[in-house]
């Protein structure tokens, strides 16, 4: 069970995971001792990955898709490990209603994308695709980023 200084911990781990542990004490009251051990508690249980967010955009890559994917069922596991190989798969999910697969995916430029796409539909049996372009990020990462808004 996480109680509401864990939950104070972790927005504010939310919103800036380089934030010091002194800093953070500050701003929670809890002691730096305690948010140490309670970060090496859920070390490998609550915390899942460190990781930084990047601007693609800025860093040469302008397309970013999401598409969703339902193949034939002997394809289900196959399309999956390309997917988990490929390095233009940033996210990979499992979904349900009608679907197998949502792919978020980054590319330099639509013909990488495109190519991409050729590989997938040639390479197995794809009975339905959508296709999403994302414009604009206009909130990401943000859930339990609040400490002021912590519920139980």
């Amino acid at each position: 069970m996480i109680n509401k200084k864990d939950l104070q911990i972790i927005a504010h781990l939310r919103q800036d995971a380089r934030m010091p542990l002194t800093t953070m004490s500050r701003k929670t009251n809890i002691p730096v001792s305690t948010i140490f051990d309670r970060l090496k508690a859920n070390e490998s249980s609550l915390i899942v990955k460190h990781t930084c967010l990047l601007d693609f955009n800025k860093l040469g890559y302008s397309v970013r898709a999401n598409i969703t994917f339902r193949v034939e069922r002997d394809d289900k596991e196959k399309l999956k490990e390309f997917l988990l190989k490929n390095a233009s798969v940033n996210s990979l999910y499992k979904i349900n209603n009608g679907f197998d697969y949502l792919v978020e995916c980054i590319f330099k430029q639509i013909k990488d994308m495109d190519s991409f796409m050729d590989d997938v539909e040639n390479k197995f049996r794809i009975i339905d695709k959508q296709l999403f372009f994302i414009i604009e990020d206009l909130k990401k990462e943000e859930f339990m980023a609040n400490p002021e808004m912590i519920f139980e």
